[in-house]
C-alpha cells in the first residue's frame, strides 16, 4: 500500500478535516448501541490524529490522546488509543494497520505504556499489544472503583520505557465522563 499515514496534532487539524473525523466515527460505528458518542469525539481530541487518505478523502483513523494510568499504583504517562476507524467501504484494505502501525509507533517513542479499550483483540494483538487479565478500576475524588465490565477488554503496550509489570496486577484510570475506558 503506498497512501501515507499524515499525522497531526488536533490543534492542528482544519474545521473541514475535524468534520471528516467526526463523519468517519458516525459511518464505521453506526447509530445503534455502539454509536459513536459525543463523550467518545471528546475523549478523541487533544492529542496525536492518525490519520490515512485516498483520492483526498478521510478512510481510516486513530488518535493517540495522553492519560495517566496506573499498574498496581504505579503511575504511568500512557498514549491512549481512542477513535479508530475505517470507511465501511475501505475496510479489508490495510488501511486501519497502517494507522495502527503508526500510532503504536508514536506510543512506543514517546510514553511508557499504551492502552486501549476494545472487543477485537486479533486486530491488535499481531501489532504487538496484549490484554490485560488483571482486575481494573477507575479513580474519582472520591476513591477508587472497580470497573468489572471493561475487564478483558483493556489492551496494553509495552514501550521501551514500560517499567516491569505483570498483566495480572490491579489497573486504573484517571475518570472522565462518559466511557472511563
Amino acid at each position: 500500500m503506498s497512501d501515507q499515514v499524515r499525522i497531526v496534532p488536533t490543534h492542528a487539524l482544519p474545521p473541514a478535516d475535524l468534520r471528516a473525523i467526526r463523519a468517519l466515527m458516525d459511518a464505521a460505528f453506526g447509530t445503534g448501541k455502539e454509536a459513536f458518542a459525543d463523550d467518545d469525539w471528546q475523549h478523541s481530541l487533544g492529542g496525536t490524529h492518525f490519520l490515512l487518505e485516498v483520492e483526498g478523502e478521510i478512510v481510516s483513523h486513530a488518535s493517540v490522546v495522553e492519560r495517566q494510568l496506573e499498574i498496581g499504583g504505579r503511575p504511568l504517562r500512557t498514549g491512549y488509543v481512542e477513535a479508530v476507524a475505517t470507511a465501511p467501504d475501505r475496510q479489508g484494505r490495510g488501511y486501519g494497520t497502517a494507522v495502527m502501525r503508526a500510532a503504536t509507533e508514536h506510543i512506543r517513542e514517546t510514553f511508557e505504556l499504551g492502552a486501549l479499550g476494545t472487543g477485537e483483540h486479533h486486530f491488535y494483538e499481531r501489532l504487538g499489544w496484549e490484554t490485560w487479565r488483571g482486575p481494573a478500576s477507575v479513580r474519582t475524588p472520591e476513591g477508587e472503583t472497580r470497573t468489572p465490565d471493561e475487564e478483558g477488554y483493556i489492551l496494553v503496550l509495552r514501550t521501551p520505557s514500560s517499567p516491569p509489570f505483570d498483566l495480572a496486577e490491579p489497573i486504573s484510570c484517571d475518570w472522565r465522563p462518559g466511557d472511563v475506558w
